[in-house]
């Protein structure tokens, strides 16, 4: 399935398009939670998207999910504001699901038919029919849950896909695809440099989250040293615009950035990014190379589209895209901006996560 840049839809994040009841949703892509959902109408608080709001009314498909289901009382018994699922009505099973950044969707569990791509039909899909939704979601449908619980689009397609995916994420400019690949057929990565894996590390608190065990960081060639490499575990998330890194870690990477790009002014800082450069002179700028290393030598070669980020579009205020976390035993995310025209594999039955170069983007 294409997927693309949501910029036009005023988000950072990458959306695709897929078909709920015969109707057509675009939604964030997001392996950082499980729960797909849509705005669904009545709609008791919703934020304007661009699509028409779903109406179940409409649909034959479409139905409500009881409180007295197993898929119910797994939802219940989940630490995630969900213990109040039948406090409003025995017949029908809501959920209320809240994003790290403040951003909430309430409303009703149900099942619908979901259409991916001209080819993928899955019947009886569970998801969240939104009756009052808030936050950073821009004018999107709602949001594409990848996760690893029960409820993920991974898990109720397992048997399809062996709880495979992958995806490659374009750069930002409008009007490029990349794409969202479920299932582990070898053409998918035909186009791409030899993939290495990481294995995933089990968290009994983050269960859902894809977690791994970063064990170092080049830039420019030179190796980082900060001994909470291989401490901490990271997630993993297509969710996460920007990488956000322990203290300890974010300071030695500064550092040696800093030192690659002595050469050049320096500009103001701009929200959590506080290494910025004022490259608007420049018709050509030499980045050093940035590289993350993961358990078992897997290696994420961050592509040069992801080193910085440009507050403004003359190149006045660029800043190295990656932010420090204020505590040290923060979880540490690995961003989307990090991930572009990188080939990421997530094998869910064995457990890895794998990475490829791969040009993603085509018109």
């Amino acid at each position: 399935m294409p997927v693309s840049s949501g910029t036009r839809l005023e988000i950072l994040n990458y959306v695709v398009t897929m078909t709920l009841g015969g109707k057509n949703m675009t939604v964030i892509v997001d392996t950082g939670s499980d729960l797909t959902w849509v705005q669904c109408e009545p709609c008791n608080a919703c934020y304007n998207q661009l699509e028409p709001i779903f109406n179940p009314s409409t649909s034959l498909s479409f139905k409500s999910i009881s409180c007295n289901s197993s898929a119910c009382r797994w939802l219940q018994d989940q630490a995630t504001g969900n213990s109040g699922a039948c406090a409003y009505s025995p017949s029908t099973c809501n959920y209320y699901v809240s994003y790290g950044d403040g951003s909430y969707t309430h409303g009703e569990l149900a099942m619908e038919r979901l259409d991916l791509g001209k080819l993928i039909h899955v019947d009886n899909f569970m998801f969240g029919c939104g009756r009052s939704n808030k936050g950073l979601f821009g004018s999107t449908s709602g949001l594409m849950g990848l996760g690893k619980s029960n409820l993920s689009l991974v898990y109720q397609t397992f048997h399809q896909f062996g709880g495979v995916f992958s995806y490659c994420l374009p750069s930002i400019d409008a009007g490029e695809s990349g794409t969202l690949t479920l299932g582990g057929n070898s053409s998918a990565y035909r186009n791409t440099t030899p993939i290495s894996y990481t294995k995933m590390v089990q968290n009994p608190q983050l269960q859902s989250f894809y977690m791994l065990n970063l064990t170092g960081i080049g830039v420019g060639g030179v190796q980082l040293e900060a001994p909470s490499f291989g401490q901490n575990t990271v997630l993993i998330d297509s969710g996460t615009v920007i990488t956000r890194l322990p203290p300890s870690i974010y300071r030695v990477l500064k550092a040696e950035f800093a030192k690659h790009f002595s050469g050049y002014p320096t500009a103001p800082a701009f929200s959590i990014l506080d290494t910025c450069f004022n490259l608007s002179s420049y018709k050509q700028v030499n980045l050093p190379t940035v590289k993350l290393h993961f358990e078992g030598n897997a290696e994420l070669n961050i592509d040069v589209n992801g080193v910085f980020y440009y507050v403004k579009s003359d190149a006045s205020q660029a800043c190295l895209a990656f932010a420090s976390l204020r505590y040290e035993d923060e979880i540490a995310i690995i961003g989307n901006y990090q991930q572009k025209n990188i080939r990421v594999v997530y094998d869910s039955k064995l457990s890895l996560v794998g990475f490829a170069q791969e040009k993603c983007s085509f018109l």
